[in-house]
């Protein structure tokens, strides 16, 4: 079976090509692709060849962010799941191509247990959320927030969920800092902090936090934060780092314990769905941008590497696929 599928085909090269897709085994399910989104973290990087490694050998198929129909299942698999939509975490099913992770593609197969049905989501666009969604839980699991005080650095699409999710898990006072009003403004934390605006001592002065979360990746934020740590506290790592440099010394004195986050545990994909599901976690507040996959792919692409403004950018596959409430909640 063909498909029309993203690839990157070389050192900042991306196109809408053609490929050929595995046949459906009996443990697999064919997913028809109605949504999928763009990874500013990965995907960049690999887009600028800095991951030149499996699976990121060119050319190959990116995507960790998918949401489409089933619409075949192989024998060994229930013909009920036939209609229903799914998040779909990627696909090896290619042939001639490599995958990293192959979720960009028009039609997918993968096995069925790498699915998560979106049953009990009102706007099945929100799946898109879940991993990104998944990994911000993770990373609030590790915190152990609960009646703690929590700095977060950074309100990109994965800050912005550890603060409400932070909340959601019962933390004493939730604070953020983020030079992008416009990411600030959407952010639901407590205390909010713009660093190039306002003077950062100023606006934390009086508060001893339990726990800092990193989402920036910027060592000198990093260094910035530690200054408000309380003795004993922990700092967890929600990015990806090349390298680490941040100040001993205030480790050192504070006696500060670091966790990193690698990604999501098992079962946090379903636990995101039922709090997406019962609208405790209002994924749709990152869908800031969206894309028709058939118009200009590379920009699409570069807007979402570059504009800050841009948390989540998301690709319609479908002409109809865009539905008319775009939220993942309503507003009661």
């Amino acid at each position: 079976m063909k498909a029309k599928a993203i690839v990157f085909s070389g050192v900042r090269q991306i196109e809408l090509a053609e490929v050929t897709l595995k046949p459906v085994s009996s443990t697999d399910v064919l997913v028809e692709t109605w949504w999928s989104s763009i990874s500013t973290g990965t995907e960049k990087m690999a887009y600028n060849g800095l991951i030149p490694s499996p699976p990121f050998i060119f050319p190959f198929i990116p995507g960790y962010e998918t949401v489409g129909k089933i619409i075949e299942v192989g024998d060994h698999v229930n013909q009920s799941l036939i209609g229903k939509f799914a998040y779909v975490a990627g696909s090896f099913g290619y042939e001639g191509v490599n995958a990293a992770f192959g979720g960009a593609s028009e039609y997918i197969v993968c096995p069925v247990e790498s699915i998560t049905v979106l049953d009990g989501i009102e706007n099945p666009q929100c799946g898109i959320a879940l991993p990104l969604g998944a990994t911000a839980l993770h990373i609030v699991d590790l915190a152990e927030v609960e009646n703690k005080k929590v700095l977060i650095l950074g309100q990109g699409a994965v800050g912005i969920l550890c603060a409400e999710l932070a909340k959601l898990m019962g933390a004493k006072l939730v604070a953020v800092t983020e030079p992008n009003p416009n990411r600030l403004n959407c952010s639901s934390a407590d205390l909010k902090v713009n660093p190039e605006t306002e003077d950062v001592a100023a606006a934390l002065a009086g508060h001893e936090f339990d726990v800092l979360i990193d989402s920036t990746g910027i060592m000198s934020a990093i260094d910035t934060g530690l200054r408000f740590l309380k003795f004993h506290g922990v700092v967890v790592f929600g990015g990806y780092y090349q390298r680490m440099n941040i100040d001993y010394s205030q480790a050192f004195q504070k006696e500060l314990s670091f966790i990193a986050a690698k990604q999501w545990a098992k079962g946090d994909l379903e636990r995101v769905k039922e709090l997406i599901g019962k609208r405790q976690l209002h994924a749709g507040k990152i869908f800031t941008h969206h894309h028709q996959v058939e118009e200009s792919i590379t920009e699409a692409y570069l807007q979402a590497f570059s504009d800050p403004d841009c948390l989540k950018m998301i690709l319609f596959w479908k002409a109809d696929a865009e539905p008319q409430n775009k939220a993942c909640y309503t507003t009661e």
